[in-house]
C-alpha cells in the first residue's frame, strides 16, 4: 500500500496527569472518561489512551477504577482499541498488575510502557533544570516485554530518548519484539512533560531534523511510528504534516498539549488533526485497519491468554 493511501492511526491520550487547573478539559471521573473516549473514537480516533482517576491506586483497585469506565464504553464499542498506564506500584511486575486483573474482565488490546529512562524536569533557581529521573531498567524492560508477549498485547513504546529506540530495536533484531508493537516518537517541546513554565525539556526537538534523526534509525524496520510533542502543540510544529508525508502516524490529546494561549479539547485536538490528514490526502484508520497496520494478535489469542472469552 502506498504511503498516501496508508490509513492513519490517531492516538488521543485523553487526560494522562493533566489536571483541570492545568486544562479544565482533562477528564478525570469515570463518566467524563467513558463520554470523552466515545467522543473520540466517534470522531474518528482508532486507539484512546486513558489513566483512571488515581495514578496512585494499585492491583485490583486501579483495576477496579479503570473498570468503571471501561466497562461501559467496551460494551458499546466492543472493537474499540485502547490502554490503561502504568502504576506507581513498586517494580515493573507490580506496576503491570492491574493490567492483567483489567484484561481478565475486558478486552485490553494494548500494554504501554516506555522502554528507557528520561529526565523529568522544570525550571528551578536561576533558571537552572531541577526534577528527577524517570528510571526504566533493561530488566524492567524484559518484564514488560514478556507480559506483552504472555497476555498477547501490543506493546504501545513510548520513546522519550533515542537510546529507548536503540533498545526496542535490539529486542526487534534478536527476534523477540511482541506482535503489534507500535514506536511512539515523543518530542520534547517548549514546556517539557510536567512544566508550564518553559526552558526545561528532553528529548529531541520537534524540528524536521529531528523526526529524520529517528527515521534514520528505524529505516528498513518496518516498525510503525507515529509523533507526538510533550509540553507544546504537534500541529504547530513541521514534524506533524512531515509524519503524514513519509508514512507515520499522530498521536495527541490533552495529556501532552500544553499552550500558555489557550487549553483546547480533546475533540478540538482531534478535528486539528483530521483537517491536516485531508490536506496530505490520508484517511483515518478504523479499529481493523490499525489492528492491521500493527500486525496485532488477534481478539480470540488475546482473549485466551487471558483467561477471558472473547
Amino acid at each position: 500500500m502506498a504511503r498516501a493511501e496508508t490509513p492513519v492511526i490517531l492516538e488521543v491520550a485523553i487526560n494522562g496527569m493533566t489536571s483541570k487547573a492545568k486544562n479544565p478539559n482533562a477528564p478525570r471521573t469515570a463518566a467524563e472518561i467513558e463520554r470523552e473516549s466515545l467522543r473520540a473514537f466517534a470522531l474518528g480516533a482508532s486507539i484512546v489512551h486513558a489513566h483512571n482517576s488515581d495514578i496512585a491506586l494499585t492491583g485490583q483497585a486501579a483495576a477496579d477504577d479503570y473498570l468503571a469506565a471501561w466497562r461501559p464504553i467496551l460494551g458499546a464499542l466492543p472493537d474499540a482499541l485502547w490502554y490503561p498506564t502504568l502504576t506507581s506500584g513498586d517494580g515493573m511486575a507490580a506496576k503491570l498488575d492491574h493490567i492483567e486483573r483489567i484484561a481478565r474482565e475486558v478486552a485490553v488490546p494494548m500494554c504501554a510502557f516506555d522502554p528507557g529512562s528520561t529526565n523529568i524536569g522544570m525550571p528551578g533557581p536561576g533558571g537552572l533544570p531541577v526534577g528527577g529521573v524517570y528510571g526504566v531498567s533493561y530488566e524492567d524492560v524484559r518484564v514488560a516485554f514478556e507480559f506483552c508477549e504472555r497476555f498477547r498485547m501490543g506493546p504501545a513504546l513510548g520513546i522519550y530518548e533515542p537510546n529507548a529506540l536503540r533498545t526496542t530495536l535490539a529486542w526487534q533484531r534478536a527476534g523477540r519484539l511482541p506482535a503489534g508493537s507500535m514506536v511512539k516518537l515523543y518530542f520534547g517541546g517548549e514546556y517539557g512533560l510536567m512544566s508550564t513554565e518553559p526552558g526545561v525539556s528532553f528529548g529531541l526537538m520537534p524540528t524536521e531534523s529531528g523526526l529524520l534523526a529517528y527515521l534514520d534509525m528505524l529505516e528498513g524496520t518496518g516498525l510503525p511510528w507515529s509523533v507526538s510533542v510533550w509540553g507544546g502543540d504537534l500541529m504547530q510544529t513541521p514534524i506533524a504534516k512531515l509524519a503524514l508525508e513519509r508514512g507515520g502516524h499522530l498521536h495527541i490529546g490533552v495529556e501532552e498539549f500544553y499552550s500558555r494561549d489557550r487549553s483546547p479539547s480533546n475533540e478540538e485536538l482531534i478535528r486539528e488533526a483530521k483537517a491536516l490528514c485531508d490536506k496530505v490526502g490520508r484517511p483515518l484508520a478504523s479499529f481493523e485497519d490499525t489492528r492491521r497496520l500493527l500486525a496485532m494478535p488477534s481478539r480470540n489469542d488475546q482473549a485466551a491468554a487471558c483467561g477471558r472469552r472473547a
